[in-house]
């Protein structure tokens, strides 16, 4: 049908959203109490803008997040993007790790349809939940009403507060904020002109992905983090200050290391320029944040442990 109503399937992780407490307080809730089918009857407005169907991929607070459940949700995303009857994917996720999700999702799906990350500072259970509002909002940008009358392009976004932000550069900025969401480089904007990502990554056939820790530096941090780190990691991110810098103990430390290790910033803002004096031959994070990082490093070491081939990836 021609001018049939177009299909949007909500994906339900858990998260605030989803969460419950006393009612009428926004804070003493748990999260990831409410199924995917009584989270979406909450907002009956969103049947003026799509058929909804929902489905209940797991439901836990976003830092219990886990890479099986990565994986679990990328397959399917993926089936739903080669449906036929469906328009377009809303995935309902914790605010906390939703940047990572977002960014996992935007290497690992190719996107002939909209995928919308959402969520919510507020509990369903507070005085005025913010969760419907965004529901409503990303399930609206899926089906071509987005901000600025713009439609979202075939690839992963973040909605939140009436903004949409692109996987690659959306990070959770604020701890309270009712819109927590930023962008991670300044002048960015909310990235609806930022390229595709060029790094595709197949995890279809995978159970898990490789060990990959961050590791924070601060001013006397004991070098013995990045020795333990190393012994139960697949490959490491160092979190370093300014542009991706440490100590000279850090360094020497670091020379006695042989799994991959990319070096970010804490900073989560700007470009990390390698100090090649510190840090010989191993890899630059670029404009990407510590957590992003992790996740790019993750996917690159299913494919390979060269660091020479990992930094290209990186350099894309």
């Amino acid at each position: 049908m021609a001018n049939r109503k177009k299909h949007i399937v909500v994906l339900a992780t858990g998260g605030t959203i989803a969460g419950v407490g006393e009612k009428g307080k926004d804070t003493g809730y748990v999260s990831g109490q409410i199924s995917a089918t009584d989270l979406v009857a909450t907002v009956p407005e969103l049947s003026e803008y799509a058929e909804i169907s929902a489905e209940q991929i797991c439901n836990v607070n976003s830092d219990d997040i886990t890479d099986k459940i990565w994986i679990r949700l990328a397959r399917r995303v993926t089936e739903l993007q080669e449906d036929e009857s469906v328009d377009g994917v809303v995935v309902t996720h914790g605010t906390d790790t939703m940047d990572e999700t977002a960014y996992f999702l935007s290497l690992t799906v190719k996107c002939e349809k909209a995928v919308i990350l959402t969520g919510s500072m507020k509990p369903a259970t507070a005085k005025n939940p913010d969760g419907p509002a965004n529901l409503l909002g990303a399930v609206r940008a899926a089906v071509g009403f987005a901000v600025d009358d713009d439609p979202p392009a075939n690839k992963v976004w973040v909605y939140f507060g009436e903004e949409l932000f692109d996987a690659r550069n959306v990070q959770k900025c604020s701890a309270s904020a009712l819109n927590p969401m930023g962008v991670e480089c300044p002048g960015a904007g909310s990235g609806l002109d930022t390229p595709m990502e060029k790094n595709f990554f197949d995890v279809s056939k995978l159970e898990s992905l490789p060990r990959v820790n961050v590791v924070y530096f601060t001013v006397d941090a004991n070098p013995k983090i990045l020795e333990y780190a190393a012994c139960v990691s697949d490959g490491l991110v160092i979190a370093g200050a300014g542009s991706g810098e440490f100590s000279l103990e850090w360094a020497e430390t670091l020379s006695k290391i042989d799994i991959p290790v990319v070096i970010a910033s804490r900073t989560n803002h700007g470009t990390v320029t390698l100090n090649e004096s510190l840090a010989p031959g191993r890899i630059c994070a670029g404009s990407l944040a510590p957590q992003k990082a992790a996740v790019l490093l993750k996917l690159c070491l299913t494919v390979t442990e060269n660091p020479k081939a990992i930094k290209r990836y990186f350099a894309q």
